[in-house]
């Protein structure tokens, strides 16, 4: 086939469109022009750039709805994870904890409060951020200054701004006065208008400082959400994102409802399904059916496996956190520490001794053994029941702990046992395959750039694609138009960015060229990559053969380019389609 002369920036030939609006896939081209996608079907012009696509997919860039990149953004314009796993779109400031406002004195605060909830060290922390903000309109304009692979969407965070407007009286517990919420609201209102793309707030208790204290807004009246719903619906857009205490969901359905009813915009709950109330998500999933008969947009925020803590020597938690042999060995280097772990003497001392650390939730985790399986690949997502240690060890927990401890002295020390905290209820991840085809669930959690020591999972979108649509064999997996329409078009249009997520003429060039047939993820591993050498979990991905982010090629065959086409996001964004 002959072309006519060069008219187009880019041009992919033959590939297998996905278009990301749910429909059948179809086998075509994609040209770009300036950013924007030109055509979509057959292109007879020739491309200054061309990229055979054949036997590959073409799918819209991914837009992950729940990260936490609001430091990170400031060091990293790789936005690593997501950047390797075909997202083009992150939205940051979820769970009521962020970076701005922020007064000068409040600062540490904000960190000890960040650190405490997603696990991110507040060392990096400090000795990453540049501080060039006070207020919310001035951190957009800082970021403004920035360019990443991908976009950057911004939400107000609750906790920084109870500490803007309370000071020492934004502790959880403390009643907010009319004036307060007077002045929230109308804070509200301004980041909205400068650019925010919604506002979120935490109400579970798992969510704790790094002092333990609860975050600031926990426990807050209805009537302090509800002012603050006033100004969101005063900026005329933004979304409510909530992280509810999962076995409460059904007792906030009522203020949610009333504050939807305010804003007119989706308020969203992170949907997740504990241990104590296995069968709660059916229940759930009837209150967003008749809240969406009423006219009323409440969401389900649904993730795409459990949420899954990952012990090793090097992280966060493991079975022998609190035991005193092994706390000795904490701030040795990670390879004098393995060598001592190494040790028989040093093994049957951490094994012998019991745990000092008091605390309920690590108790939990530490020492049920039944929900720890040995960690090996992608397909440890959906472990058998009859593979976790306390199964194979017959119930004898000594037993089960030496399995523990040998399994993570595997491959030079660095093994890994998962332990799947949420959404592993029924041990099968059917429960959520019913959730992710609801109409009011969206999908998201995956929660890039937090979690450093205990979860990485910035992988979803990879894993929805790899695992939901070729390789699950313990149920029934999950159309492949469909997860790509859940990370794309979906979670693009529920934050009002309406210029992206689908593959048609005017749209953002936001492309992935993907090797289904390939496509996966390395095994997790720490890296000591986080400013002052802090660690984290990571996990590439492989078979993204191209990202694009707004007509630039950003990933090429797995590597970075070093394009950096990602911009600030300033509020909803038109179609021009």
């Amino acid at each position: 086939m002959t072309y006519a002369q060069v008219m187009h920036d880019l041009v992919i030939r033959n590939g297998t469109i996905i278009d990301g609006t749910g429909a059948d896939r179809v086998i075509g081209d994609v040209a770009i022009d300036d950013g924007k996608i030109a055509a979509v079907g057959v292109v007879a012009e020739s491309g200054q750039r061309e990229i055979d696509a054949t036997g590959l997919l073409v799918t819209p860039g991914f837009v992950d709805m729940h990260t936490h990149y609001d430091a990170q953004v400031t060091w990293d314009p790789y936005l690593t994870p997501s950047g390797w796993h075909g997202v083009t779109t992150v939205v940051m400031g979820n769970c009521g904890v962020g970076f701005a406002p922020a007064k000068a004195d409040r600062r540490d605060f904000l960190i000890n409060l960040m650190e405490g909830v997603e696990d991110i060290p507040g060392a990096a922390l400090s000795d990453g951020i540049r501080w060039e903000w006070e207020t919310f309109p001035e951190y957009l304009d800082a970021l403004d200054r920035r360019n990443w692979v991908a976009d950057v969407g911004t939400q107000l965070p609750h906790g920084a701004l109870r500490a803007w407007v309370m000071d020492d009286r934004c502790a959880d517990g403390v009643e907010a006065t009319a004036d307060d919420i007077s002045t929230m609201a109308a804070l509200t209102e301004e980041a909205l208008s400068a650019g925010a793309l919604g506002f979120t707030t935490s109400r579970t208790p798992l969510h704790r400082s790094l002092d333990g204290e609860l975050v600031p807004g926990t426990s807050a009246d209805a009537s302090e959400l509800l002012g603050i719903a006033e100004g969101m619906a005063a900026a005329g857009h933004g979304v409510f994102e909530c992280a509810l205490h999962h076995p409460e969901v059904p007792e906030s359905f009522e203020w949610l409802r009333a504050l939807a009813s305010i804003t007119g915009k989706p308020a969203v709950f992170n949907f997740n399904i504990p241990d104590s109330h296995p069968e709660l998500w059916r229940d759930i999933l009837v209150m967003l059916d008749q809240a969406a008969d009423d006219g009323i947009e409440v969401y389900g925020q649904v993730a795409g496996r459990p949420v899954g803590i990952l012990m090793s020597w090097d992280g966060t938690i493991n079975p022998f956190i609190g035991r005193p042999s092994f706390e000795a060995l904490r701030d040795l280097s990670p390879s004098e520490r393995r060598a001592h772990l190494a040790d028989p003497a040093v093994r049957e001392r951490i094994l012998s001794e019991p745990s000092s650390d008091g605390r309920n939730l690590v108790q939990f985790i530490s020492t049920t053994f039944d929900r720890m399986w040995p960690f090996t690949g992608e397909a440890d997502y959906e472990p058998l029941a009859e593979d976790s240690l306390g199964h194979r060890s017959g119930g004898d927990d000594v037993r089960a702990a030496e399995m523990a401890y040998d399994h993570l002295m595997a491959s030079g020390g660095t093994g890994i046992i998962y332990f799947p905290f949420m959404n592993y209820a029924s041990g099968s991840l059917d429960p959520l395959r019913e959730m992710h085809q609801h109409p009011r669930t969206r999908m998201g959690l995956a929660d890039g750039g937090a979690h450093c020591g205990t979860i990485v999972d910035g992988g979803m979108p990879t894993f929805m694609l790899s695992y939901w649509a070729r390789d699950r064999n313990r149920g029934e997996t999950l159309p492949l138009e469909l997860i790509v329409h859940r990370q794309t078009q979906q979670t693009a249009e529920f934050y009002g960015l309406n210029d992206r997520g689908v593959l048609a003429p005017g749209m953002r060039a936001d492309v992935n060229v993907i090797d289904f047939d390939a496509l996966g993820f390395e095994r997790p591993e720490m890296a000591w990559d986080l400013p002052t050498g802090a660690p984290r979990y990571v996990q590439e991905g492989r078979g993204y053969r191209y990202t694009i982010c707004a007509g630039e090629v950003t990933v090429e065959d797995g590597e970075f380019t070093g394009a950096l086409p990602g911009k600030l996001i300033r509020g909803p964004q038109s179609s021009v389609a």
